[in-house]
């Protein structure tokens, strides 16, 4: 799979709206952000802000928030104008509609999109530009899917959006719920996986259905000081509760030498 993304459970990444207010210490997004972004933040007045729609004081500060153009500096395409600050990228919208062929599209890989900041408009927005594409399939994850119970109560998501997955991440799960819905389709990503689970127990067939469809797990990447390495016995306990579930799973990379032999790598749709 690869369009362009190293993602190994998606084809594309797609980002109308970057940056994100949750500050893990862990994150991956930030770091590209500020790698390739700037060392400040871009003024109404400086070149090539004619793209500029929104204007929002923030502590004081005129922050750019909304682009109907791409920034650029020096004659080339800024990613980040605003570094890891949330930004709608609305030049982005169409996107989908230019790959004919269809594709599985990670929506907002930079960004949290179902934030408690994001404004419905902005995710009304970008749903809509989902379904204007309808051969994709597209790829959701946030840290807060009590949003999408909201959103689906003021029909911004709706049961017809069967292309949607909605999924939710955990680095715990112990201190995080799992999403599911049964008129949707719901996931739950579990990277990095920084503490076991609980133990698996017997199947209970009861509960069958009341559980995301598919569960990918991760470990932590980069060098962070305090980076937990999840231990084989971890994942092989998550793995007997999501088989006792009925859930598909899927192991990035980073597990493969952990998990050996064990390794796994499944969709909960078919693979062509």
């Amino acid at each position: 799979m690869g369009y362009n993304t190293k993602i190994d459970w998606c084809d594309t990444s797609w980002n109308p709206v970057t940056g994100c207010l949750h500050g893990c210490e862990y994150c991956y997004a930030r770091g590209i952000a500020n790698r390739f972004g700037l060392p400040y933040a871009p003024k109404l007045g400086d070149p090539g802000m004619e793209g500029a729609l929104k204007y929002d004081s923030t502590d004081g500060m005129d922050t750019m928030l909304e682009l109907v153009k791409p920034y650029e500096k020096n004659g080339r395409k800024q990613p980040y104008p605003m570094g890891f600050y949330p930004t709608f990228h609305r030049y982005k919208l169409d996107e989908p509609q230019k790959w004919t062929r269809p594709r599985t599209i990670f929506v907002c890989s930079m960004a949290d999109l179902f934030g408690d900041w994001v404004p419905d408009e902005w995710v009304k927005e970008v749903l809509d530009a989902c379904r204007k594409a309808p051969q994709h399939r597209y790829l959701f994850l946030t840290k807060n899917p009590d949003r999408y119970d909201a959103l689906e109560d003021t029909g911004i998501i709706t049961p017809d959006d069967k292309n949607f997955w909605l999924g939710s991440t955990t680095t715990d799960i112990m201190k995080s719920r799992l999403h599911w819905d049964s008129e949707l389709h719901t996931f739950q990503s579990c990277e990095p996986m920084l503490a076991p689970w609980p133990l698996a127990g017997a199947p209970n067939e009861s509960f069958r259905g009341l559980w995301p469809e598919w569960v990918i797990f991760g470990a932590e990447t980069g060098n962070r000081k305090g980076k937990v390495i999840p231990e084989k016995a971890w994942i092989d306990n998550a793995v007997e509760m999501c088989r006792n579930m009925g859930a598909k799973v899927f192991m990035k990379e980073s597990l493969r030498n952990i998990m050996g032999t064990d390794f796994i790598q499944e969709y909960p749709w078919e693979v062509k």
